[in-house]
């Protein structure tokens, strides 16, 4: 019994001594006079928000690569989208997440930047296109030198992640 009560007063006094601590002064800290400063008066400065320089929108640049032309029906293949969504999910989101940038862009709104053949080109050839194609060399650029792994999708694999791009 008394082993457990030297112990709580161990702890006790533990815990007081751990919670506050003063700030002690050494025998070497002397005032110090801080120099007058005498400011300029300040112009009026005007700001420019400066963005982050984006990659130009380009949807006549089909990339690099086995697609050479795309037709896209009016209508959404809800069967595609569903296909593309899950090896989006198993293939790609570990480096784009859809609605924001990671360690590659975004892929919201793609379809509005880049051509359909230009996408999957991209998934399908990504070593010769950041090799060869201005767009993709530049976003090796904006994003350190962060080069899209190729996930060996097939045309019909890829075909369908850029179906369920088209729902974002």
């Amino acid at each position: 019994m008394k082993l457990r009560n030297l112990i709580a007063l161990f702890a006790v006094l533990l815990l007081i001594s751990c919670g506050k601590e003063e700030k002690k002064k050494s025998t070497n800290d002397m005032p110090t006079k801080k120099a007058a400063v005498k400011k300029a008066p300040e112009k009026e400065k005007k700001t420019k928000v400066v963005k982050k320089e984006e990659i130009a929108i380009d949807l006549n640049n089909k990339g690099i690569g086995p697609v050479k032309s795309v037709t896209l029906d009016k209508n959404i293949n809800k069967n595609m989208v569903a296909d593309g969504k899950l090896l989006f999910k198993n293939k790609c989101s570990s480096c784009h997440k859809v609605n924001r940038k990671f360690i590659g862009p975004s892929m919201e709104g793609v379809t509005a930047r880049r051509s359909p053949e230009w996408i999957m080109n991209m998934i399908l050839n990504p070593e010769e296109m950041v090799k060869k194609d201005p767009i993709a060399m530049a976003l090796l650029v904006q994003f350190k030198g962060s080069p899209m792994a190729n996930q060996h999708l097939t045309e019909e694999e890829s075909r369908a992640v850029l179906e369920y791009f088209r729902t974002l």
